[in-house]
């Protein structure tokens, strides 16, 4: 089939993140280092909770204050959260050529709303998409079922007709398991020959 419909993951594809950056900057603010932020975080379940949609951004501030025992002002909060990513800035133009191909661009990320729209506010790559699935919207993290099919009924068709890339090799073995072609994101050029090679030129003129 050919491809229609292309999915990308966020972190670490569009843009570069740092879980470790934003443990330590949370620990500033309340007197933990990295290593105990990210047990209360990521040991706990929290931050799970978090990108699943459980929580609201006021009850997550909520949360945070209870688990660190620390008050914490809420926009130092979020900016210590959410300011740990940077622009994966070669894929920029890999998305312009697949939008001037005609083909469909569909996010699908494990996700917060705070890092969502930290990322909007910080960078345009999103504004090339025409639907966003995030994990927060869904109620489910990657590799769980709900989030997949959602990204397959945001793709407007065929799972043969979608190609799926993301870092994490677990999450593209679970797409292949509904008949999306996917493969394992390391860096730009690799995407490109993996394009290449299913007949997509992205480096044309």
């Amino acid at each position: 089939m050919p491809i229609r419909t292309f999915l990308f993951d966020m972190g670490n594809v569009l843009v570069h993140f740092s879980h470790e950056r934003m443990c330590e900057q949370i620990g500033a603010l309340c007197n933990h280092d990295g290593p105990s932020v990210w047990k209360k975080l990521f040991g706990t379940g929290l931050q799970h909770d978090i990108e699943r949609g459980r929580i609201s951004e006021v009850n997550m501030h909520q949360r945070m204050q209870d688990v660190f025992g620390h008050e914490m002002e809420f926009d130092a909060l979020v900016r210590a959260s959410s300011d740990i990513f940077t622009l994966n800035e070669p894929i920029v133009p890999i998305l312009d050529t697949l939008k001037s191909q005609g083909f469909r661009l569909v996010l699908l990320s494990n996700t917060s709303i705070s890092h969502l729209n930290w990322v909007q506010q910080q960078y345009d790559v999103l504004e090339r998409f025409d639907h966003l699935v995030t994990s927060f919207e869904a109620g489910a993290i990657k590799p769980e079922a709900p989030i997949f099919e959602a990204a397959l009924a945001a793709a407007h068709c065929e799972p043969g007709e979608c190609f799926y890339t993301d870092d994490i090799a677990e999450y593209v073995n679970t797409a292949r398991t509904y008949g999306i072609d996917a493969e394992v994101f390391t860096d730009t050029q690799a995407l490109i020959g993996q394009l290449r090679k299913r007949g997509i030129d992205v480096e044309r003129a």
